[in-house]
This record gives C-alpha cells, sequence and structure tokens, in this order.
C-alpha cells in the first residue's frame, strides 16, 4: 500500500512539472471524487445522483472541447523545457517556432510570398535573442511585455515570438487601460500601435501620460509607417525606437530587455 503511494506521489509529481499534466491530474482527480460520491454515496436519492451522472457523461466532452482551444491558440505553451531530455533540443524548438512565427508576421505585413522574407537574417535574430532566457530572471517583470493596440488580431504572429522566449505579454486595448494597467504591473518594455479609436496619434499620447509621470519604461511604437521623420520623432519623444517591422521590432525589444536585466 505504502509502494502504491508512493509511486502515485511520483507520478503526480512527474505530471505536476507541465501544463499537460497539470490538465491530467486535474482530470483524474475530478473523476475520482465524482465516482466515489455517486458509489459510495449510498444515502443519496436518484434525483440527487443524477447530476453527478450528467456531469460524469459531459465532463469529457467539456474537457476534449477546453483542449482544442488551447492547442489551436496556445500550443505553444503544452510542453516546457524539461520534457525535452536535452536542453539544445528545447532551444531549437523555441527557435524555430519564433522564426516561423516572425517569417509569418513579415509575410502578412507586406502580402509578399513566403519565399520572399529573407530566413537567414531572421535566424540571426533569433539566435542573439534566444539568450533573453539566460539573462533575464524568468520569474520577475523583467520577462513581462505590455502590448497596446485595439486590434491585437494583426499582432499574433508577433506576440507568438516573444512569447516561444518565455516573456510574457499583457494586452490593453486603450491607452486609459494601458495606464490604467500601469499603476498596479510593472512591465520590462511596452509596445503600442500608433492610430486607435481614441486618435490617430494616441501612441505618443500614451508615451506622453507614462514619462509626465516619471514612467521611464522603454518604450516602441509599431504603426505602419517606417519614415525617418517618423523614426526621429518617437525619439525625441521619449521612445526607444519606432518601426513597422516585426523583424525590427523583435530586435528592439529582446535588445532593449537584455541590457536592461545586466545593468
Amino acid at each position: 500500500m505504502q509502494n502504491d503511494a508512493k509511486s502515485f506521489g511520483e507520478v503526480a509529481s512527474g505530471l505536476s512539472r507541465s501544463p499537460l499534466g497539470i490538465i491530467a491530474l486535474f482530470i483524474v482527480l475530478v473523476y475520482g471524487f465524482a465516482s466515489l460520491v455517486t458509489t459510495f454515496g449510498s444515502s443519496l436519492t436518484a434525483s440527487e445522483k443524477a447530476p453527478l451522472v450528467y456531469f460524469l457523461v459531459l465532463f469529457p466532452v467539456l474537457v476534449l472541447s477546453v483542449f482544442a482551444w488551447l492547442v489551436s491558440h496556445h500550443w505553444n505553451k503544452l510542453y516546457g523545457p524539461h520534457e525535452f531530455k536535452d536542453e539544445k533540443i528545447w532551444s531549437e524548438t523555441q527557435k524555430l517556432i519564433a522564426s516561423a512565427s516572425l517569417a509569418a508576421a513579415k509575410t502578412y505585413q507586406s502580402g509578399s510570398v513566403l519565399e520572399d522574407v529573407e530566413f537567414d537574417k531572421i535566424d540571426k535574430a533569433v539566435r542573439n535573442a534566444l539568450q533573453t532566457d539566460r539573462s533575464l530572471d524568468m520569474t520577475s517583470w523583467r520577462n513581462r511585455i505590455l502590448w497596446v493596440d485595439d486590434r491585437p488580431e494583426n499582432n499574433v504572429y508577433e506576440r507568438q515570438a516573444f512569447e516561444a522566449l518565455g516573456l510574457k505579454i499583457s494586452l490593453a486595448l486603450s491607452t486609459q487601460q494601458a495606464l490604467d494597467i500601469l499603476v498596479h504591473n510593472k512591465f520590462a518594455a511596452i509596445i503600442s500601435d500608433m492610430g486607435r479609436a481614441e486618435g490617430p496619434r494616441e501612441g505618443y499620447a500614451l508615451l506622453k501620460a507614462l514619462r509626465s509621470r516619471e514612467d521611464w519604461t522603454p518604450f516602441f511604437i509599431y504603426a505602419g509607417s517606417n519614415l525617418p521623420e517618423h523614426r526621429l520623432e518617437a525619439q525625441q519623444r521619449g521612445a526607444q525606437g519606432s518601426t513597422n517591422d516585426a523583424q525590427e521590432l523583435f530586435e528592439l525589444v529582446t535588445k532593449t530587455m537584455i541590457q536592461g536585466a545586466v545593468s
């Protein structure tokens, strides 16, 4: 009996180290408690047992639906480094996900075909950024980015590239929402679009509001223009960079985060 308990404890400990394992443990525990109540709840009437029976029947459908959603939208978060026997395999997996995401972002931006993407430059940018994992305290605010955009569906691939490095991204849909979030939270970097429903230069409005209250969080404009005069204006207003290129944004942000971590 003790050996069985020990074996179960070892299995549970192993499963608890990954998101998929935690989901599996949760399912086992829920089914275990429900089955015990249904089997040994002799004092329960048939009408009282009915909800449990319905639960046991419908729960797998719910789990399958949630799992399908996770696989479709957050598949890159369903595993962890410890699940790879070789750390180099984990690193290469991160690199491939980030590179593929940046390539998709650049293709989506320009409307060009995938063959036109300069994969060698993307590969170099990702390899340089992978040191983020070693330079940042991944449990603190130093691995967190606030992304301000009223149309976040336009930068899904860009966010996936950052998340492949283990960075966490919080979304804000407006200037006011971003300011509210920043009252109680700290971030290593802020990425903002320029025009939003609030105004055509709302990116600068957010930047001005932050600097006026002495919030010096590195700030990056990710907008539709990459003209030299717009890049210069962004720097003059206190931003650390301005671009319309996904790869350049990736390089600017990760480089700044690494420098901030070691300084």
